[in-house]
Protein backbone atom coordinates (compact mmCIF):
# COMPACT_ATOMS: atom_id res chain seq x y z
CA UNK A 1 0.00 0.00 0.00
CA UNK A 2 1.35 3.37 -0.93
CA UNK A 3 0.68 6.49 1.05
CA UNK A 4 -2.50 8.00 -0.39
CA UNK A 5 -2.06 11.53 -1.59
CA UNK A 6 1.70 11.56 -0.91
CA UNK A 7 2.40 12.65 -4.49
CA UNK A 8 0.04 15.62 -4.35
CA UNK A 9 0.93 19.26 -3.88
CA UNK A 10 -0.36 21.25 -0.93
CA UNK A 11 -3.11 22.64 -3.16
CA UNK A 12 -4.05 19.13 -4.30
CA UNK A 13 -4.30 17.91 -0.73
CA UNK A 14 -6.38 20.92 0.27
CA UNK A 15 -8.70 20.30 -2.68
CA UNK A 16 -9.16 16.65 -1.73
CA UNK A 17 -9.90 17.55 1.90
CA UNK A 18 -12.42 20.16 0.73
CA UNK A 19 -14.18 17.59 -1.44
CA UNK A 20 -14.29 15.20 1.52
CA UNK A 21 -15.73 17.88 3.82
CA UNK A 22 -18.43 18.78 1.27
CA UNK A 23 -19.36 15.12 0.91
CA UNK A 24 -19.44 14.72 4.70
CA UNK A 25 -21.67 17.80 5.05
CA UNK A 26 -24.13 16.64 2.37
CA UNK A 27 -24.40 13.08 3.68
CA UNK A 28 -24.74 14.23 7.29
CA UNK A 29 -27.52 16.62 6.25
CA UNK A 30 -29.30 13.71 4.59
CA UNK A 31 -28.96 11.57 7.72
CA UNK A 32 -30.37 14.36 9.90
CA UNK A 33 -33.27 14.86 7.51
CA UNK A 34 -34.12 11.15 7.46
CA UNK A 35 -33.92 11.02 11.26
CA UNK A 36 -36.50 13.77 11.55
CA UNK A 37 -34.06 16.37 12.91
CA UNK A 38 -34.06 19.74 11.11
CA UNK A 39 -30.52 20.02 9.71
CA UNK A 40 -29.82 23.73 10.27
CA UNK A 41 -31.05 23.85 13.88
CA UNK A 42 -29.09 20.64 14.49
CA UNK A 43 -25.89 22.23 13.19
CA UNK A 44 -26.58 25.33 15.26
CA UNK A 45 -27.01 23.37 18.49
CA UNK A 46 -23.95 21.22 17.76
CA UNK A 47 -21.88 24.37 17.30
CA UNK A 48 -23.36 25.97 20.39
CA UNK A 49 -22.82 22.81 22.42
CA UNK A 50 -19.13 22.81 21.48
CA UNK A 51 -18.32 26.52 21.38
CA UNK A 52 -21.09 28.16 23.39
CA UNK A 53 -18.84 28.94 26.36
CA UNK A 54 -15.26 28.53 27.52
CA UNK A 55 -16.30 25.62 29.71
CA UNK A 56 -17.85 23.82 26.73
CA UNK A 57 -14.78 24.55 24.64
CA UNK A 58 -12.60 23.09 27.40
CA UNK A 59 -14.55 19.84 27.00
CA UNK A 60 -13.73 19.95 23.30
CA UNK A 61 -10.02 20.33 24.07
CA UNK A 62 -10.31 17.50 26.60
CA UNK A 63 -11.57 15.26 23.77
CA UNK A 64 -8.99 16.69 21.34
CA UNK A 65 -6.04 15.57 23.49
CA UNK A 66 -6.47 11.75 23.26
CA UNK A 67 -7.71 12.10 19.69
CA UNK A 68 -4.51 13.91 18.75
CA UNK A 69 -2.32 11.33 20.51
CA UNK A 70 -4.00 8.46 18.65
CA UNK A 71 -3.80 10.35 15.35
CA UNK A 72 -0.07 11.00 15.80
CA UNK A 73 0.50 7.29 16.35
CA UNK A 74 -1.49 6.39 13.25
CA UNK A 75 0.69 8.64 11.10
CA UNK A 76 3.61 6.26 11.66
CA UNK A 77 1.69 3.16 10.63
CA UNK A 78 0.00 4.81 7.66
CA UNK A 79 3.40 6.10 6.54
CA UNK A 80 4.64 2.54 6.10
CA UNK A 81 1.35 1.32 4.66
CA UNK A 82 -0.24 -0.41 7.66
CA UNK A 83 -3.84 -0.06 8.80
CA UNK A 84 -3.50 -0.01 12.57
CA UNK A 85 -7.15 -0.76 13.35
CA UNK A 86 -6.01 -2.09 16.71
CA UNK A 87 -5.35 1.42 18.04
CA UNK A 88 -8.56 1.18 20.06
CA UNK A 89 -7.26 -1.83 21.97
CA UNK A 90 -3.89 -0.16 22.45
CA UNK A 91 -5.62 2.74 24.20
CA UNK A 92 -7.36 0.24 26.48
CA UNK A 93 -4.19 -1.63 27.39
CA UNK A 94 -2.38 1.64 28.08
CA UNK A 95 -5.21 2.58 30.44
CA UNK A 96 -5.03 -0.83 32.12
CA UNK A 97 -1.31 -0.60 32.83
CA UNK A 98 -1.58 3.00 34.01
CA UNK A 99 -4.35 1.89 36.39
CA UNK A 100 -2.25 -1.03 37.60
CA UNK A 101 0.60 1.30 38.53
CA UNK A 102 -1.71 3.80 40.22
CA UNK A 103 -3.28 1.02 42.28
CA UNK A 104 0.03 -0.09 43.77
CA UNK A 105 -0.60 1.83 46.95
CA UNK A 106 1.82 4.74 46.64
CA UNK A 107 0.79 7.22 49.37
CA UNK A 108 0.07 10.89 48.92
CA UNK A 109 3.61 11.89 49.89
CA UNK A 110 5.00 10.82 46.51
CA UNK A 111 2.30 11.10 43.82
CA UNK A 112 4.84 12.11 41.17
CA UNK A 113 6.48 8.70 41.50
CA UNK A 114 3.19 7.10 40.46
CA UNK A 115 2.88 9.39 37.44
CA UNK A 116 6.49 8.82 36.37
CA UNK A 117 5.81 5.09 36.43
CA UNK A 118 2.24 5.07 35.10
CA UNK A 119 2.83 6.95 31.86
CA UNK A 120 5.88 4.91 30.71
CA UNK A 121 3.99 1.73 31.64
CA UNK A 122 1.05 2.82 29.49
CA UNK A 123 3.36 3.63 26.57
CA UNK A 124 5.12 0.28 26.83
CA UNK A 125 1.81 -1.55 27.17
CA UNK A 126 0.32 0.08 24.09
CA UNK A 127 3.51 -0.58 22.12
CA UNK A 128 3.63 -4.24 23.16
CA UNK A 129 -0.04 -4.72 22.24
CA UNK A 130 0.57 -3.18 18.82
CA UNK A 131 3.72 -5.23 18.25
CA UNK A 132 1.70 -8.42 18.74
CA UNK A 133 -0.52 -7.40 15.80
CA UNK A 134 2.59 -6.39 13.85
CA UNK A 135 4.24 -9.73 14.57
CA UNK A 136 1.12 -11.57 13.36
CA UNK A 137 1.36 -9.47 10.19
CA UNK A 138 5.07 -9.95 9.50
CA UNK A 139 5.51 -13.52 10.76
CA UNK A 140 2.10 -15.10 10.55
CA UNK A 141 0.89 -13.31 7.39
CA UNK A 142 -2.29 -12.24 9.21
CA UNK A 143 -3.62 -8.98 7.81
CA UNK A 144 -3.19 -6.18 10.32
CA UNK A 145 -6.87 -5.23 10.09
CA UNK A 146 -8.03 -8.64 11.31
CA UNK A 147 -5.24 -8.89 13.87
CA UNK A 148 -6.03 -5.41 15.19
CA UNK A 149 -9.76 -6.05 15.46
CA UNK A 150 -9.12 -9.30 17.29
CA UNK A 151 -6.76 -7.59 19.72
CA UNK A 152 -9.41 -4.92 20.35
CA UNK A 153 -11.90 -7.55 21.50
CA UNK A 154 -9.29 -9.15 23.74
CA UNK A 155 -8.40 -5.79 25.31
CA UNK A 156 -12.07 -5.06 25.99
CA UNK A 157 -12.42 -8.47 27.59
CA UNK A 158 -9.41 -7.80 29.82
CA UNK A 159 -10.93 -4.52 31.03
CA UNK A 160 -14.30 -6.13 31.81
CA UNK A 161 -12.61 -8.99 33.67
CA UNK A 162 -10.60 -6.56 35.79
CA UNK A 163 -13.58 -4.32 36.56
CA UNK A 164 -15.82 -7.22 37.56
CA UNK A 165 -13.01 -9.27 39.07
CA UNK A 166 -9.76 -8.30 40.76
CA UNK A 167 -10.34 -4.52 40.57
CA UNK A 168 -14.04 -4.40 41.37
CA UNK A 169 -15.27 -1.70 43.70
CA UNK A 170 -15.45 -2.72 47.36
CA UNK A 171 -18.59 -4.76 47.88
CA UNK A 172 -19.95 -4.31 44.35
CA UNK A 173 -19.01 -4.94 40.74
CA UNK A 174 -20.36 -2.14 38.58
CA UNK A 175 -20.25 -1.09 34.94
CA UNK A 176 -19.32 2.36 36.23
CA UNK A 177 -15.77 1.06 36.59
CA UNK A 178 -13.23 0.77 39.36
CA UNK A 179 -13.17 2.97 42.43
CA UNK A 180 -12.00 6.54 41.93
CA UNK A 181 -8.33 7.25 42.49
CA UNK A 182 -7.42 9.61 45.32
CA UNK A 183 -7.39 13.19 44.08
CA UNK A 184 -3.59 13.40 44.47
CA UNK A 185 -3.38 10.84 41.64
CA UNK A 186 -5.36 13.06 39.27
CA UNK A 187 -3.61 15.18 36.69
CA UNK A 188 -3.75 18.81 37.76
CA UNK A 189 -6.35 20.88 35.94
CA UNK A 190 -7.33 24.49 35.44
CA UNK A 191 -9.92 25.44 38.11
CA UNK A 192 -13.38 25.77 36.62
CA UNK A 193 -12.46 24.10 33.33
CA UNK A 194 -11.50 20.56 34.41
CA UNK A 195 -8.84 20.66 31.68
CA UNK A 196 -5.39 19.27 32.34
CA UNK A 197 -2.54 21.46 31.03
CA UNK A 198 -0.25 18.42 31.30
CA UNK A 199 -2.37 16.49 28.82
CA UNK A 200 -2.47 19.45 26.45
CA UNK A 201 1.33 19.78 26.57
CA UNK A 202 1.65 16.05 25.87
CA UNK A 203 -0.54 16.32 22.78
CA UNK A 204 1.41 19.30 21.41
CA UNK A 205 4.74 17.59 22.11
CA UNK A 206 3.49 14.44 20.37
CA UNK A 207 2.56 16.50 17.31
CA UNK A 208 5.95 18.23 17.13
CA UNK A 209 7.91 15.04 17.79
CA UNK A 210 5.97 13.16 15.10
CA UNK A 211 6.48 15.94 12.56
CA UNK A 212 10.23 16.02 13.21
CA UNK A 213 10.55 12.24 13.25
CA UNK A 214 8.72 11.64 9.99
CA UNK A 215 10.31 14.51 8.08
CA UNK A 216 13.89 14.85 9.30
CA UNK A 217 15.06 11.47 10.56
CA UNK A 218 16.31 8.34 8.84
CA UNK A 219 13.50 6.37 10.44
CA UNK A 220 10.88 8.61 8.88
CA UNK A 221 12.57 8.42 5.48
CA UNK A 222 12.79 4.64 5.64
CA UNK A 223 9.15 4.31 6.69
CA UNK A 224 8.14 6.42 3.69
CA UNK A 225 10.35 4.42 1.31
CA UNK A 226 8.93 1.09 2.46
CA UNK A 227 5.38 2.43 2.33
CA UNK A 228 5.91 3.61 -1.23
CA UNK A 229 7.53 0.40 -2.52
CA UNK A 230 8.51 -2.35 -0.10
CA UNK A 231 10.19 -4.49 -2.77
CA UNK A 232 12.40 -1.66 -3.96
CA UNK A 233 13.27 -0.81 -0.36
CA UNK A 234 14.65 -4.32 0.13
CA UNK A 235 17.09 -3.71 -2.71
CA UNK A 236 18.46 -0.75 -0.74
CA UNK A 237 19.08 -2.93 2.29
CA UNK A 238 15.98 -2.05 4.30
CA UNK A 239 14.03 -4.68 6.22
CA UNK A 240 10.30 -3.98 5.85
CA UNK A 241 9.31 -6.40 8.61
CA UNK A 242 11.53 -4.72 11.17
CA UNK A 243 10.31 -1.24 10.29
CA UNK A 244 6.68 -2.40 10.35
CA UNK A 245 7.16 -3.54 13.93
CA UNK A 246 8.84 -0.23 14.73
CA UNK A 247 5.94 1.74 13.23
CA UNK A 248 3.45 -0.34 15.19
CA UNK A 249 5.46 0.27 18.36
CA UNK A 250 5.31 4.03 17.82
CA UNK A 251 1.61 3.92 17.02
CA UNK A 252 0.80 1.76 20.03
CA UNK A 253 2.94 3.90 22.33
CA UNK A 254 1.02 7.08 21.50
CA UNK A 255 -2.28 5.22 21.86
CA UNK A 256 -1.20 3.85 25.23
CA UNK A 257 -0.31 7.38 26.33
CA UNK A 258 -3.84 8.45 25.35
CA UNK A 259 -5.19 5.69 27.59
CA UNK A 260 -3.11 6.97 30.51
CA UNK A 261 -4.45 10.50 29.95
CA UNK A 262 -8.01 9.15 29.95
CA UNK A 263 -7.40 7.41 33.27
CA UNK A 264 -5.53 10.17 35.08
CA UNK A 265 -6.97 13.31 33.54
CA UNK A 266 -10.57 12.55 32.51
CA UNK A 267 -12.29 9.66 34.31
CA UNK A 268 -9.87 9.17 37.24
CA UNK A 269 -10.64 5.46 37.18
CA UNK A 270 -10.83 2.58 34.72
CA UNK A 271 -14.19 2.24 32.98
CA UNK A 272 -15.35 -0.18 30.25
CA UNK A 273 -15.55 2.62 27.64
CA UNK A 274 -12.20 4.15 28.60
CA UNK A 275 -11.16 4.54 24.95
CA UNK A 276 -14.32 6.54 24.10
CA UNK A 277 -13.91 5.27 20.51
CA UNK A 278 -11.10 7.79 19.98
CA UNK A 279 -9.02 5.11 18.29
CA UNK A 280 -11.56 4.55 15.54
CA UNK A 281 -12.27 8.27 15.28
CA UNK A 282 -8.55 8.96 14.88
CA UNK A 283 -8.54 6.77 11.77
CA UNK A 284 -11.17 9.06 10.31
CA UNK A 285 -9.23 12.17 11.33
CA UNK A 286 -5.99 11.05 9.67
CA UNK A 287 -7.75 9.96 6.49
CA UNK A 288 -9.72 13.19 6.20
CA UNK A 289 -6.51 15.16 6.79
CA UNK A 290 -5.08 13.21 3.84
CA UNK A 291 -2.24 11.93 6.03
CA UNK A 292 -0.82 15.45 6.37
CA UNK A 293 0.37 16.01 9.92
CA UNK A 294 -0.33 19.76 9.93
CA UNK A 295 -3.94 19.21 8.87
CA UNK A 296 -4.51 16.66 11.63
CA UNK A 297 -4.91 19.18 14.53
CA UNK A 298 -7.75 21.24 12.95
CA UNK A 299 -9.53 18.14 11.67
CA UNK A 300 -9.20 16.52 15.11
CA UNK A 301 -10.58 19.71 16.67
CA UNK A 302 -13.54 19.58 14.30
CA UNK A 303 -14.42 16.03 15.28
CA UNK A 304 -13.82 16.68 18.96
CA UNK A 305 -16.28 19.56 18.70
CA UNK A 306 -18.77 17.36 16.88
CA UNK A 307 -18.35 14.67 19.52
CA UNK A 308 -19.05 17.11 22.35
CA UNK A 309 -21.65 19.29 20.61
CA UNK A 310 -23.82 16.42 19.37
CA UNK A 311 -24.69 15.58 22.97
CA UNK A 312 -27.07 18.58 22.84
CA UNK A 313 -29.26 17.09 20.09
CA UNK A 314 -31.33 14.67 22.22
CA UNK A 315 -31.85 17.40 24.85
CA UNK A 316 -32.79 20.33 22.61
CA UNK A 317 -34.39 18.71 19.56
CA UNK A 318 -35.94 15.74 21.39
CA UNK A 319 -34.40 13.21 18.98
CA UNK A 320 -33.13 9.79 19.88
CA UNK A 321 -29.85 9.83 21.79
CA UNK A 322 -28.33 7.38 19.31
CA UNK A 323 -28.40 10.05 16.58
CA UNK A 324 -24.99 11.35 17.67
CA UNK A 325 -23.50 7.92 17.02
CA UNK A 326 -25.34 7.68 13.71
CA UNK A 327 -23.83 11.00 12.62
CA UNK A 328 -20.33 9.82 13.47
CA UNK A 329 -20.94 6.54 11.64
CA UNK A 330 -22.18 8.46 8.62
CA UNK A 331 -19.03 10.56 8.69
CA UNK A 332 -16.88 7.43 8.73
CA UNK A 333 -18.74 5.87 5.80
CA UNK A 334 -18.59 9.10 3.79
CA UNK A 335 -14.85 9.55 4.24
CA UNK A 336 -14.23 5.90 3.40
CA UNK A 337 -16.38 6.27 0.27
CA UNK A 338 -14.47 9.39 -0.84
CA UNK A 339 -11.17 7.64 -0.13
CA UNK A 340 -12.28 4.57 -2.12
CA UNK A 341 -13.43 6.73 -5.03
CA UNK A 342 -10.07 8.52 -5.14
CA UNK A 343 -8.23 5.20 -5.19
CA UNK A 344 -10.55 3.88 -7.93
CA UNK A 345 -9.88 6.97 -10.06
CA UNK A 346 -6.14 6.59 -9.53
CA UNK A 347 -6.22 2.95 -10.67
CA UNK A 348 -8.49 3.78 -13.61
CA UNK A 349 -6.18 6.56 -14.80
CA UNK A 350 -3.12 4.36 -14.49
CA UNK A 351 -4.74 1.59 -16.53
CA UNK A 352 -5.88 4.09 -19.17
CA UNK A 353 -2.34 5.44 -19.44
CA UNK A 354 -0.94 1.92 -19.78
CA UNK A 355 -3.47 1.03 -22.47
CA UNK A 356 -2.70 4.18 -24.46
CA UNK A 357 1.02 3.49 -24.21
CA UNK A 358 0.45 -0.07 -25.42
CA UNK A 359 -1.56 1.15 -28.42
CA UNK A 360 1.05 3.73 -29.41
CA UNK A 361 3.92 1.27 -29.13
CA UNK A 362 5.27 0.16 -32.58
CA UNK A 363 4.24 -3.34 -33.60
CA UNK A 364 6.90 -6.00 -33.95
CA UNK A 365 7.86 -6.69 -37.54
Amino acid sequence: MTIPGSHLSIWGRFRQMTVSLIAVFMFTTLVLYLAGAPPWPAYYHITRGALGSWIKFSHVIKAWIPLMLCSCGLLYTFRIGLWNIGVEGQVMIGAVLATAVLRTGVDDSAPMVSFFLAFPAAILGGSAWAIIAGWLKTRGEVHEIFAGLGMNFVAQGVILWLIFGPWKRPGVASMSGTALFPDYLWLSYVPGFRLSPVGLVMAIMALVATALMLRYTRIGLNLKAIGANARAAVLFGLRPGRYMLLAMAFGGGFAGLAGAVQVTGVYHRLIPAISSNYGYLALLVVMLANYNIWLVPPVALFFAGLNVGSIQLPIVLQVDSSLAGVIQGALVLTVLAVHGFREWRKIHRRRSTENMAAKEAPADV
